[in-house]
């Protein structure tokens, strides 16, 4: 998109031009089912044009710019199609996938169309212009967006990478780092103004030694500047029983580096509980054959003693006579 900083009344004379038609250039024939209708970029536009097309739409400029592209419709089937275009913000969902604020507060709503509502005949191809106004109080980095299509009850959308010139910051945390469930979470936080790519590495040391070591590799995600997301790896062989702590470690271009631990106590409580209840099972059939004992021995010693007991009468009783005896005759 080449910068101007001419009068707005370019900007007026831009939207207010024609929407240009290109019938049967490139479209291809309805041949039973009609095609879907697309939207891209307009070849060999931007500021960074590539003869093989260009995916996305690319912007840079100072605060207070006005930027110019066009975006391509192209409608492939046998009848007449009518287009609404719009600007949006993009943004992250909470597990990090692109997606679309539903109202516009930056790009989206800097991005002008020349007409926000095109009829397209069958099998023509609509060129349509549009401009991004950066305010003059835009602050420095990249404000992703989208140009987005509506027809037939379908959106479709182009991405715009926009980039204010100015001082860039790359900063990112990694924070609230929790191992449950056989995963390790954690969020990403971009604390800087540029669009990131994170790369991530684990590492988890044990009592018993390395559990875990993975090394450096890209995630599939562009955190967007601002934006915090929620990720997760697996973990299915952890150890049964050891205790842990776990680092993480993130980077992404221009200098993005940080780190975070957590520790994790892994045990066996399955295996616990199952040793746990043979030992009180067996416990517990100790004490009843100990107490079962001593009720038998009990029984026995009392037997013996009443016995015992008796015996110790008669022995009583006749060394009491005798002894009667031996004092009457004394006393005769």
């Amino acid at each position: 998109m080449p910068s101007s900083h001419r009068a707005r009344a370019r900007l007026r004379a831009l939207c207010g031009a024609a929407v240009l038609l290109t019938a049967g250039a490139g479209v291809p024939a309805a041949a039973g089912t009609a095609p879907a209708w697309s939207v891209s970029p307009s070849a060999g536009g931007g500021t960074r044009p590539a003869q093989d097309g260009r995916s996305y739409f690319y912007a840079e400029g100072v605060p207070g710019t006005v930027l110019q592209d066009k975006v391509a419709v192209t409608n492939p089937g046998g009848r007449p199609l009518t287009v609404r275009l719009r600007g949006a913000d993009a943004d992250n969902t909470g597990t990090g996938a692109l997606s679309l604020r539903k109202r516009s507060t930056d790009t989206g709503a800097w991005i002008t169309f020349a007409r926000r509502e095109v009829k397209i005949p069958a099998r023509t191809r609509a060129e349509v212009p549009f401009t991004v106004t950066v305010p003059a109080d835009a602050t420095p980095g990249d404000h992703p967006g989208a140009v987005v299509a509506s027809a037939n009850g379908r959106d479709s959308g182009v991405s715009v990478h926009l980039r204010v010139s100015g001082p860039t910051l790359s900063a990112l945390t990694v924070e609230r780092v929790r191992v449950t469930g056989g995963r390790i979470s954690y969020d990403l936080v971009n604390r800087g103004n540029t669009v990131l790519t994170p790369r991530l590495a684990v590492r988890a040391d044990g009592v018993l030694g390395r559990a875990l070591d993975r090394r450096p590799r890209t995630l599939p995600v562009e955190l967007l500047p601002g934006r915090r997301v929620t990720l997760s790896e697996p973990w299915k062989d952890a150890p049964a029983l050891d205790s842990v702590r776990v680092r993480l470690t993130v980077t992404a271009g221009g200098g993005a580096h940080d780190e975070a631990t957590a520790t994790k106590r892994f045990v066996p409580w399955a295996a616990v509980a199952g040793t746990c209840a043979v030992i009180l099972a067996a416990g517990g059939a100790a004490l009843w054959f100990v107490r079962r004992r001593r009720h038998v021995n009990g029984g026995n010693d009392g037997s013996s003693g009443n016995s015992g007991n008796s015996g110790n009468s008669e022995n009583g009783a006749n060394s009491g006579n005798h002894g009667s005896q031996e004092i009457q005759g004394s006393w005769s």
